[in-house]
This record gives C-alpha cells, sequence and structure tokens, in this order.
C-alpha cells in the first residue's frame, strides 16, 4: 500500500523543507526504494510504499541530526569506486582525490611503483590507485584495526590486490623504501568548532589533538627513513596549513615542493621529493 498523496517528489520536497539539501534527499529515498537518482528524477510522480516512506523518515532524522550520508546508505563513491564506509572510518571526500591524481600524474602505467598510504581509512586511496594503475604496489597502514578490516573488506569487494598493515604511521613498515608515500592524516586542532558538525565520524581520523601539525610533522619528519632517492611524499592538510607543511617540508630537506588546490580553490595537498643525491 502506498502512503496516502506521498510520492517521489513529495517526499524528496519535504526532506528539503526540513532543511535537508535535494542531492542527499535523492541519494537516501534512492536508496530506500533500490533506484538510481536518475530513475527518481523521471519517475517524481511514482507513489511511494508506506513501509519505504517511513523508512525514508527514519533516515531524514538520523540525517538531521548530523549522521553523514554516506553512514546512512553504507557507500561512498570515490575516484569511480564504490566504497563500503561505516562508521569507523573517515567519509571519503572529494578533496581528496587530489592525491589520487598527484601520483598518477608522477608515475607513468608501466611503471610498477610502490607506495604507501598511511593512515588508510576506508582504503579509498590506495584502491584508487590499485584500480587506475594496477602494477603498482601498494600497501595500506592504519593504526586502527577496525577501520583496516573496512579497507580488507573493499579490496575484496573490489578484487584488488591490496596489502593492509595495522600500525601507527611507519612502525609496521620497517626497513622497507618506496617511490611515493601519501597521506590524509588527522589534521584538525582538537579545539576547532568544525569539528562539532563531524561528531559521528572517527575522532582518531580527524584530530591530532591540540596541534593540528602533529601528525603532519611525526610523518614528514620519519618518512625520509622510507623513501627511495627521488621519491615522493604528498599530504593533505587543512586550508589553512599550506605554509606550515611546506615550511616542515623545506627544513627536512625536500626539494620540489608544491601545494595543489582542491575543488573549491584552497591549498588542500602539498609535496615535495626526496633528493636523489645528498644535500651539501
Amino acid at each position: 500500500m502506498s502512503a496516502p498523496g506521498q510520492t517521489v517528489a513529495s517526499l524528496v520536497e519535504a526532506a528539503r523543507a526540513a532543511g535537508i539539501g535535494r542531492l542527499d534527499a535523492q541519494v537516501l529515498l534512492g536508496h530506500v526504494l533500490g533506484r538510481s537518482r536518475a530513475w527518481l528524477i523521471a519517475h517524481d510522480d511514482e507513489p511511494v510504499e508506506l513501509a519505504a516512506a517511513a523508512e525514508m523518515a527514519r533516515l531524514l532524522q538520523q540525517r538531521a541530526r548530523g549522521v553523514p550520508v554516506a553512514y546512512l546508505v553504507g557507500e561512498r563513491e570515490f575516484h569511480g569506486l564504490m566504497l563500503k564506509v561505516r562508521p569507523d572510518v573517515l567519509v571519503p571526500r572529494p578533496e581528496t582525490e587530489g592525491l589520487v591524481d598527484w601520483v598518477m600524474e608522477l608515475f607513468d602505467p608501466a611503471v610498477p611503483a610502490r607506495v604507501a598510504d598511511l593512515g588508510t581509512g576506508s582504503g579509498a586511496i590506495a584502491l584508487a590507485l590499485r584500480h587506475r594503475r594496477p602494477r603498482m604496489q601498494v600497501t595500506a597502514v592504519d593504526i586502527d584495526p577496525a577501520a583496516l578490516a573496512v579497507a580488507r573488506d573493499n579490496a575484496v569487494r573490489l578484487r584488488l590486490t591490496l596489502e593492509c598493515l595495522q600500525g601507527r604511521w611507519f612502525a609496521p613498515l620497517a626497513g622497507r623504501r618506496f617511490e611515493c608515500i601519501v597521506s590524509n592524516p588527522p589534521y584538525v586542532d582538537a579545539d576547532d568548532p568544525h569539528l562539532q558538525a563531524l561528531d559521528s565520524e572517527p575522532l582518531l581520523a580527524l584530530t591530532p589533538g591540540p596541534d593540528g601539525l602533529a601528525a603532519l610533522r611525526e610523518i614528514i619528519q620519519a618518512a625520509p627513513g622510507h623513501l627511495e632517492p627521488g621519491a615522493w611524499l604528498l599530504l593533505e592538510h587543512g586550508r589553512d596549513q599550506a605554509h606550515a607543511v611546506r615550511q616542515m617540508l623545506v627544513e627536512r630537506g625536500f626539494a620540489d615542493i608544491a601545494t595543489r588546490t582542491d575543488l573549491a580553490g584552497l591549498p588542500r595537498c602539498t609535496g615535495g621529493r626526496w633528493p636523489a643525491l645528498p644535500l651539501p
């Protein structure tokens, strides 16, 4: 039985009236009905059954409380891959796709480069690289076993080979070197008011504590011990941290330092190359 007067269009509009964006409403309703956004748009006068309308109402209540859509539907698209996500991992952001693009620019598809992804979470960066560059040997590291389980599950479901190691940053990589190290570490200050809007996501993946640069600093200091001569270190950071990250890379001895902007034009990723020759 359909809900009295309830259609695809009326449910989406009701969600918008409650302060929820059209895209979020369509994604949630598509999840409930097992339909694509394109179908919803083409069938906006389709009646919705009572059970589906009730489920939609339940999801909208959670979304209104700030629960990310990705957690409600259990998945998120990233760089062409549909990844399973749950509250154990950070929701992959479009901004992070810039790190993947940067690595792809640096390495020819025929080169079997060794890449380490530190703080892999859902495995988004690591799996995107394995998908786009099948010859890459990618190692995914995370300190949280629950997060690493999500990355492993995504790798199996997507049929992508991925080495997953548990530990803090370089701890599981003793004696190993790579042509590229990439990371989207926690970089939000613990007292940043923006954290309040992210309370559904794992705090460990968002902030390293009072100093938002702490994890970035730790990675930059230790990275040379795991980089081949001429290898690259690429890092995501906050929009106001580019200068500090560049300075840390300079002081550590990196060369060819550059910063990339995100889709909003904000400085989001900074990286540098470990010199092929010893510094004078």
